[in-house]
Order: structure tokens, then sequence, then C-alpha cells
């Protein structure tokens, strides 16, 4: 089944892959492409609709992205948003001008027209609180544009040509500091694109299935699972598919979390999936060993899985797929030419195996953003500790312990990492939190315990809300929540004395500390 798509070109907003989640959200699958995409490909894909993005740049700089003009007369609606719409307007004719009074922030919109004109603003107030986020602004509406808002600072803040079915806003509804953001976005989707609300989960898996099965015909497929949510899925999805042509590798690098690869095993036993569980602590550990640089902890511990990876394909027989559990967002940075950023952290990912393994790849959640894997583990009946369980590194501990990783420390930090998310759970937190655990810190306090000076470890606690792991802000845990997970680490786990709490968002900070 091919599904109603609506195409959003990404100019780099830091909300693009946002507007897509909404979209999806509202049962219309979105996709996000670069926006120098060839018309021809656009064309090609037949889509219902076109978003063109906010951005960062200016629409006069030299080195500002631009899509081909020939998308505003490709026949399907088209939204601008942000500089999506400065963009058209400067494409279509307008002017563009550096704003008098930025608008960053909340802004205060008035809806002035009406009719098909404002079809975006059907059974919308006409007064609205939006998010803004813009230094230049549309001076002058192209021809055939007719000025739909405005506000303070702004005076075209939405703008239409009904007969081109051309839409542009300069705000961003896609979050949620907008009001009535979603209503304007399934305006336009469903009130001008014509969509149906084709894109459900169910389909989706049924899709999936066939896919797989088509893929793979008779050849036989190695997942690696890693005990998280998005492996999890993409294990169960190609084993209803397939069958025994499935094989499923857990390996314990000896850096997991306390007693977490017995209750893996348990829990995998539980889904009746084919699995081959290898212990290679001792050779991680002995690799390790020495090392303190975060990168080169991370490398190791990459290079090994592959090795040990390898070593238990090779087993097998003869292995033709490898199956990934890819999502969205992977395949979205990996693709994007717009506000390309410095590598922070390499990524511990299969996908690095090396090609003499000659297999090829199968991702089938690679359409999926993390929230659409959580809805499809539901539907295919997983437990919740599957569907919510918190992102977990690949590296695993070796990122949480600053330093050399040693089995002395590895046991310290299991023991306290144990205790917050007993207490979390315990307090009802657990689900509203991207991600809780504690970091071993490479320092050593005085402390005072039974009235004996101790020089002892300090734990950071680290808990932040989410809603991707793109960005995300530090929890405000209650107080008597971070006593009890303090109060217990410092009498339970000897060797710590100190307990800190990090406070620290994304940007500028990093979820992980390594």
């Amino acid at each position: 089944m091919t599904h109603q798509t609506i195409i959003v070109l990404d100019f780099g907003s830091q909300f693009t892959q946002l507007i897509a989640r909404r979209l999806r959200e509202l049962s219309v699958y979105s996709e996000v492409w670069p926006p120098n995409t060839p018309i021809e490909k656009i064309r090609a894909r037949n889509p219902v609709g076109v978003i063109l993005s906010g951005g960062p740049k200016s629409v006069s700089d030299v080195s500002a992205p631009k899509c081909d003009p020939a998308i505003y007369a490709l026949g399907r609606p088209v939204l601008g948003i942000c500089y999506g719409m400065q963009l058209m307007a400067d494409q279509l004719g307008g002017q563009v001008a550096p704003a008098p009074s930025r608008e960053f922030g909340h802004a205060q919109v008035s809806v002035t027209a009406q009719g098909a004109s404002a079809a975006l603003f059907a059974d919308v107030p006409a007064e609205l609180r939006v998010w803004a986020s813009h230094g230049d602004f549309v001076a002058a509406a192209p021809a055939g544009f007719s000025v739909v808002a405005t506000s303070a600072n702004a005076p075209i803040s939405a703008m239409s040509d009904t007969e081109r079915a051309l839409y542009a806003i300069l705000f961003h509804p896609e979050v949620v500091h907008t009001e009535h953001g979603l209503e304007i976005l399934r305006n336009f989707a469903y009130g001008v694109c014509g969509c149906t609300g084709d894109w459900t989960m169910a389909s989706f898996v049924e899709e999936a299935s066939a896919r797989i099965r088509g893929k793979a015909g008779t050849g036989r497929i190695v997942c690696a699972l890693s005990g998280g949510v998005d492996s999890t899925v993409a294990a169960v999805i190609i084993h209803r598919a397939v069958g025994s042509q499935l094989t499923c590798i857990f390996v314990d690098n000896g850096v997991l979390r306390q007693d977490e690869a017995a209750q893996i095993r348990k829990r995998y036993e539980r889904l009746q999936l084919p699995l081959v569980f290898v212990d290679a602590s001792k050779l991680f550990l002995d690799r390790l060993a020495g090392v303190t640089d975060p990168e080169t902890k991370r490398k190791i511990i990459g290079a090994t899985f592959i090795d040990v990876f390898e070593a238990e394909a090779a087993k097998l027989g003869q292995v033709d797929f490898l199956a990934q559990g890819t999502l969205y967002p992977d395949v979205i940075e990996s693709i994007s030419i717009v506000g390309q950023s410095s590598m922070i952290k390499s990524h511990h990912n299969v996908g690095g195996l090396p090609e003499r393994m000659r297999m090829q790849l199968i991702e089938p959640l690679r359409e999926l953003f993390k929230d659409e894997v959580r809805a499809v583990g539901r539907k295919l009946g997983l437990d919740e500790e599957f569907v919510v369980r918190q992102p977990f590194p690949g590296p695993g501990l070796a990122v949480r312990i600053l330093g050399e990783v040693t089995p002395v420390r590895i046991a310290l930090l299991q023991k306290a990492d144990a205790i917050v998310s007993e207490e979390i759970r315990r307090a009802g937190w657990y689900t509203k939190l991207w991600q809780s655990f504690a970091v071993l810190l490479p320092i050593q306090s005085v402390g005072v315990m039974g009235d004996e000076r101790t020089y002892e470890n300090a734990i950071a606690i680290r808990a932040v809300e989410s809603k991707d792991g793109m960005t995300a802000d530090w929890a405000r845990l209650p107080h008597d929540l971070l006593a009890a997970i303090s109060s217990r680490i410092v009498n339970e786990v000897k060797g710590i004395n100190r307990v800190v709490y990090d406070i620290s968002s994304k940007p500028p900070s990093t979820i992980e500390w390594e």
C-alpha cells in the first residue's frame, strides 16, 4: 500500500523532525528530504503536499539553502514555515527584509482574513499566541497572495495564494508553545491536501512484515539484540515474518547494569525468540584495562562487539542479512545537508560491521520515530517493560564510569545505579523521564561516616526529560526523592560518600557524561 505522503524539505530548523512527527500524530505519513532534492524525484514520489521548514539562515545569505522554484508549480499544496515562508516570498517576487524588531519566542498573531484564503486557520481563534523565531520578515507579499494574519512586528504573519495552493506562516505550528498549532497542521493536511489519515501502526506492521518476507526470501537473518525497545521490536517483527530464518545474538559486554544480562535472557526466552547468548565480558574488560579517554573506550567497545558478533555469526553458517533497529532520525541525519554539526561522539552501531561479512541490511523500523516504535511494540503485544525501557548507551556503563573501567568500579556503579532505578520507579517517575541513571566520577572527597574520616568516591545522578533525546532538560525531581536516593547510596554502597545532582540541559551539555 502506498500511503498519502507529505514531504518536508529541511532547511536546517531544529524543529524540522517535529513537523514530520506532528503530521504522523495526525495519521498522515511524512518524510524529511534535503532541500536541494531534484524536482523530478519529488514529482516521482507523488506527494499530496510539501512543507518548507524553518531554518537559521537569511534568504539573502550567499550560502542560504534553496529549493527548486518549480516546487510552486508542482500542482500540489505547499506550506512555508518561517524561513520557508521567506524563501517562498523571495522566489516568487515578494520582498524579504530584516525585521525592525526580531521575533524570538512568544508572539501574538491576529488572523485578519476569512474563507478559502484563511484555510489554515479554519476553526482556530482569530487571536493566537504563537512561537516565532526569525530576524527577517516578509515586507511585501508576491503577486497573487493575500495577507491572512499579522503581528506587532510582522505585518505579514501569514499569506496564501489559493489558486496555486500556496500557504505560508511566519511562526512554528509544530512546537507546543504555539496555540492550536496541531489544528493548523491538520487544516493543511486534511483541509488543503485532502489527506484521509491512512498511516497507522497496524498498517505499518502488516506492510513491514510483507517487505521483510519479500526481501529475505529463504535467506538467513541475524539480529543483534541489546535489550532495548528498538532492537526488540525489530526482532519480533522479523521473527513473525520469517520465523526460524532469524537468529538473534545478545552479547554481554561486562558493562551492563546490575543483573541485566540474566534479566534480558529471561525476557527473550518469554518472547520465544531464537537467541544466542554470548558472555564476552572478560574480553571487553581486558581490552578496556588502563583506558581513560571516552572516545577510545567507545571505539574499543564497538570494535570488540564486531569481533564477537562476527565470530558468532560465522558459527551459524551462511547468513545473508543483518537486522538493525535503525530509526528514522538516524536516516534523516545521514542524508541532511543543512546545519550539519561536528561529531560530538561516535555511536556504537552494528552498521559498522566489516564488508567481508557480505550481509545485506534489513531495517524494519527505519521509517519510524521513537514514539512510533513504542506504539508498534504495544501493537505487537510486548510487555510494558520492553516498551517503556529507558534508552541505554551501546557502550553501557563504560561511558558512565569517568576514567578507567575496572571490575571494582563497575560493581560500585551497578549498585548505585540500581538504587537510582528502584527509587525512581517507586516514586512513579520512571515513565515520565527520558533517562535516569548514576555516573561514577573520577574524584574522591572527604566525608565523615560513623565518626570516622572517609576519603571515597562521588556519584552524580542524571535525570532528564525529553521527547526524542535530541534536546533535553534536567528533571525537577522532588527533593524527598533525591534525598532518598542519596541516603541509600551512601549507606548501602561501600566506597561512595558523596552524591551530587546534575542540573545541566542539552544543549549545552549532552545527556551522557562521556
